[in-house]
């Protein structure tokens, strides 16, 4: 354990940190898995508005530097794959 001020700050910060990133993955990975149902089950009107909440959810895992800029063009690549391919 820390005994200065500051690095006490620091673990308890982090430790908030943490709590919101796994948060926001457990949400990412749920949008995730709803596009992928959606688009087992043959619905394209529900699929497409999955893919775009996916879309977003990865945009904003960017923007929190939550998933890499290149891991997340190919995860929405792929979501394109699998959209137009259900036409």
């Amino acid at each position: 354990m820390p005994n200065i001020k500051s690095a006490k700050k620091r673990v308890k910060v982090i430790a908030v940190k943490t709590l919101q990133n796994k948060v926001f993955k457990t949400q990412l990975k749920t949008i995730i898995k709803k596009f992928y149902a959606a688009v087992e089950s043959g619905n394209k009107e529900e699929a497409k508005l999955a893919y775009t909440a996916a879309v977003k959810k990865v945009d904003q895992a960017v923007a929190k530097n939550i998933l890499h800029k290149n891991n997340a063009a190919h995860k929405k690549s792929q979501f394109t794959l699998l959209l137009n391919k259900m036409a």
